[in-house]
């Protein structure tokens, strides 16, 4: 083959590849920029709500929050209730109101001698204001960075973002689940958290720790010492924390969830912000549902993101015609990570069921064997589902020649989101 032909066949395949994703990610942008302008102004409309629900789980206890005013308020006491050590992570955190509130109670429990560390994540922070990032020398703050790589770009496992929610108090009290730090969050998003005391603590100090070790010399310098926690040997039977490193190239957190998935044989029950998962996550879904298992799947009716949305959609024809049944939450954003099977096992984390989240990001979720706290979640479901539209087959079957042209056009972008 000669030098022209090779320049030639060259010419076309960047084409090609331009063609197939050029065009998807340039839909992608302008269908979010119409989205924005459209939402601009609009308040969600008021949803159901349950109050915070306590089961005993092993040798502590699990309390269940799915309104975000209930959760700050008890993580505010915590914070300011701490006697020696808060250790205090989120994804985004607002410079508003209730941002303030954070860092205020933050700064406070520092002047009075305890320990203070955070990490919050650069890149989702970046329309924050600037001022509200400085904080007092009293704490320890550690911003992960917009750009993790540095000089390593070629190395995938420095690219994921520090997705994870947790707070630690002294080793007393623990919480992880999918609620952000910001006033939208506090009354007008539907997100599910866990406050966890008991041993189960010991392994979200842990958690916490071996992420800050792993990034503390790049914002403190080699002299920093290591952040040492001193936790139990013991291990609590019905609770289990799973999480992704992608430093480690470690995701648990997608086996978890496949292996409950083929375990199962009565009910599946998830709830899901941005569903976007693979072809063998699918597919064991829909094993589930022809071998009798009732699986349900309840995501936004419309989330903040109008592409996940989309991209979520292209499996609803499987789903459906495998007899899963799908539910949209109306009139306000369902950001919630959780999910029940057979009455026995759940999970409630950080994790979305998507590439960024079970083979991209830093996330976790904590598995729980336990009936009163599966129970719990069933409710917390079934209340839900009476703020839910049923999509059902024929409705599906029946969406007209522009959306199902539009799931085609973007399909490409699912193995990116």
């Amino acid at each position: 083959m000669s030098a022209r032909t090779v320049e030639q066949v060259l010419r076309w395949v960047r084409r090609a590849l331009a063609v197939v994703f050029g065009v998807p990610v340039a839909l992608g942008i302008g269908m979010s920029l119409v989205d924005s302008y459209r939402r601009r102004g609009k308040k969600p409309k008021p949803f159901p709500t349950t109050p915070p629900a306590t089961v005993e789980v092993g040798e502590g206890a699990i309390t269940t929050y799915t309104f975000g005013k209930d959760l700050y308020a008890d993580m505010l006491a915590a914070i300011e209730g701490a006697q020696r050590q808060v250790l205090f992570e989120t994804y985004i955190w607002k410079g508003d109101a209730v941002g303030e509130q954070f860092k205020t109670a933050l700064a406070a429990a520092a002047d009075r001698g305890v320990e203070v560390y955070c990490i919050y994540d650069g890149f989702a922070n970046l329309v924050v204001s600037p001022r509200f990032k400085r904080f007092p020398p009293s704490m320890k703050v550690l911003r992960y960075p917009v750009y993790p790589a540095g000089w390593r770009f070629f190395d995938l496992r420095r690219y994921g973002r520090d997705h994870r929610k947790i707070l630690v108090v002294d080793d007393k009290e623990a919480y992880v689940g999918g609620y952000n730090i910001g006033s939208a969050y506090e009354t007008e998003w539907r997100d599910t958290h866990v406050r966890i005391t008991g041993p189960g603590v010991q392994d979200l100090r842990r958690a916490f720790a071996d992420f800050w070790n792993l990034h503390r010399r790049r914002r403190f310098g080699p002299s920093e010492r290591p952040l040492l926690v001193e936790t139990a040997s013991v291990w609590e039977p019905h609770i289990r924390l799973q999480r992704n490193v992608p430093r480690l190239w470690m995701f648990p957190i997608r086996g978890m969830y496949i292996e409950a998935i083929n375990r199962a044989s009565t009910n599946i029950w998830i709830t899901q912000a941005y569903f976007i998962p693979d072809q063998d996550f699918v597919d064991a879904l829909i094993a589930a549902a022809r071998r009798g298992v009732d699986v349900r799947l309840l995501v936004p009716l419309k989330s903040n993101h109008v592409v996940a949305d989309w991209l979520s959609r292209g499996y609803f024809s499987q789903l459906l015609g495998a007899g899963v049944r799908i539910f949209r939450f109306k009139d306000a954003m369902v950001h919630a990570k959780t999910s029940t099977v057979d009455g026995s096992w759940s999970t409630v984390g950080t994790a979305n069921i998507d590439r960024l989240s079970l083979t991209g990001n830093y996330e976790i979720n904590v598995e729980v064997i336990d009936h009163g706290l599966a129970k719990n979640l069933e409710e917390i479901w079934t209340i839900d589902e009476s703020n839910s539209i049923e999509l059902t087959r024929g409705e599906w079957e029946a969406r007209d020649l522009h959306r199902r042209f539009t799931e085609m056009v973007l399909r490409p972008l699912r193995p990116l989101l």
